[in-house]
């Protein structure tokens, strides 16, 4: 109840607010208002208010159009940038892993800022000490774990050559601990007397956001691990999906989809599903013949650089398929050629436009829970980075899960990885029931006895 009242001067001034359209739409319906109803204002009227960002559109743009309509202007300023951001995009690849790593590690660090800004700014009115600092302390202590355990698993060989490095892979897990423990005391210790519930729920709202942003965004990390091509082509299949459904509601667009985001439509839903499967077929086409796109990111130890060449497996070998009765007679085709990753890249394009739409649409509703259009106005037309990557994110959880399922086996290099940090004596031991093993197969010739 003290907290009711602390809030009454902010409910005061932001229950009558209303919110704006969203910009993240695929279509607009003409003579809908983004809005919500009188019901859910009235529920959410205690919601604080969260200071909306200026357009920060290029006066170029705003300039060039000036003489459309807010709706056509929109539509220009979104194809303008968007097309910057996919040029960019195929810059970042071209420069190769390591630098990937690094855009991906940057853009969790700006959508783990978007969200905290939020909650600092609906909550600073309390002035409750340490949210913001405990929040980066603990960003910085799950990328410690998470990309600890990378380290680890993927430079084994550089860290057993360095004896600071060896300490710290050793020992890794309870520094990791002990860095969250000491995090947690710091929290406890800033519990300030009538906004003990308030403080909870801005340290559950800090550990959601590390859930939903830090942990997806190492997931990208491994699927980049196993292949370039496991990160472009789920990324790429988002993008599609993306313009095509925005594309299809802008032109056609008339039946709304779901309400959390209006201007959704159905016919933005089903052309962005068919356009992604058929640009995913065709893009997993393209790269499959590539090596730089299908080997598997490895370290070299001996350059101590990173390399992207093998001999590639069968899923990026062309092999011949029947089609069935029903294709043969429409295309008049009896086989075809294709990579069995092009199977593969149906099932990602197809839950890039069924399941991953409800990245955005969990995303609207945060929004509308705080009445905030955007989570920021980092990219004009676009809103935030949050705002480009609430489908990625799922996606890339999706892809992370689709592989440990279906695709990745035993992974030789780190089985060996293993062994060597094992004792001589368990490595003896390993090495002898392996052999024993491989012989009793047929895989190894039968020592001879020799006579003593």
């Amino acid at each position: 109840m003290t907290e009711l009242r602390h809030r009454g001067k902010d409910a005061d001034l932001t229950s009558q607010q209303q919110p704006s359209e969203d910009k993240g739409s695929d279509g607009e319906l003409r003579g809908e208002k983004d809005g919500m109803s009188d019901t859910e204002s009235k529920v959410d009227s205690g919601v604080p208010e969260v200071p909306v960002p200026p357009d920060d559109t290029p006066e170029v743009l705003n300039k060039a159009l000036s003489g459309l309509s807010s709706r056509w202007k929109n539509w220009w300023v979104r194809g303008i940038l968007t097309l910057a951001m996919i040029f960019f995009f195929f810059f970042i690849v071209y420069l190769g892993p390591i630098v990937l790593m690094v855009i991906v590690l940057c853009v969790q660090i700006k959508c783990f800022q978007e969200i905290i800004t939020i909650g600092y700014s609906v909550y600073h009115s309390y002035d409750l000490p340490w949210f913001r600092t405990l929040s980066w302390y603990f960003l910085l202590c799950v990328n410690y774990f998470f990309y600890g355990e990378t380290v680890t698993d993927y430079f084994f060989t550089l860290v057993q050559r360095e004896e600071p490095l060896r300490i710290l892979s050793r020992y890794h897990r309870f520094i990791s601990f002990a860095l969250y423990v000491i995090g947690f005391c710091m929290f406890v210790l800033s519990l300030v007397k009538k906004h003990y519930r308030l403080q909870f729920y801005m340290f559950g709202w800090t550990h959601v956001t590390l859930l939903i942003v830090v942990t997806q965004s190492h997931l990208i990390i491994h699927n980049l691990f196993e292949g370039m091509i496991w990160f472009i082509v789920p990324i790429s299949c988002v993008i599609c999906n993306d313009i095509m459904a925005y594309m299809f509601g802008f032109f056609f667009g008339r039946t709304p989809l779901i309400k959390l985001s209006p201007k959704k439509t159905w016919e933005g839903f089903i052309g962005g599903f068919f356009s992604t499967i058929v640009f995913g077929i065709l893009l997993s086409y393209v790269m499959a013949s590539y090596r730089y796109f299908v080997c598997p990111v490895e370290f070299n130890n001996d350059s101590n650089s990173f390399q992207v060449d093998c001999e590639p497996s069968e899923l990026f070998q062309l092999q011949e398929y029947v089609l069935p009765s029903i294709l043969e007679s429409a295309t008049g085709w009896t086989t075809v050629r294709l990579y069995p990753f092009q199977i593969h890249s149906i099932a990602l394009s197809s839950f890039a436009s069924i399941v991953g739409p409800f990245g955005g649409f969990f995303a609207s509703g945060f929004k509308r829970a705080f009445k905030i259009k955007d989570f920021a106005n980092t990219i004009p037309g676009h809103g935030g980075i949050m705002d480009r990557f609430d489908c990625q994110y799922l996606m890339a959880t999706f892809v992370n899960v689709y592989i440990a399922s279906f695709i990745r086996g035993p992974n030789p290099t780190k089985v060996i990885q293993q062994l060597l940090a094992l004792r001589f004596d368990q490595q003896l031991h390993i090495f002898n029931s392996l052999k024993a093993h491989l012989t009793e197969k047929g895989l190894l010739p039968v020592a001879e006895e020799v006579a003593a």
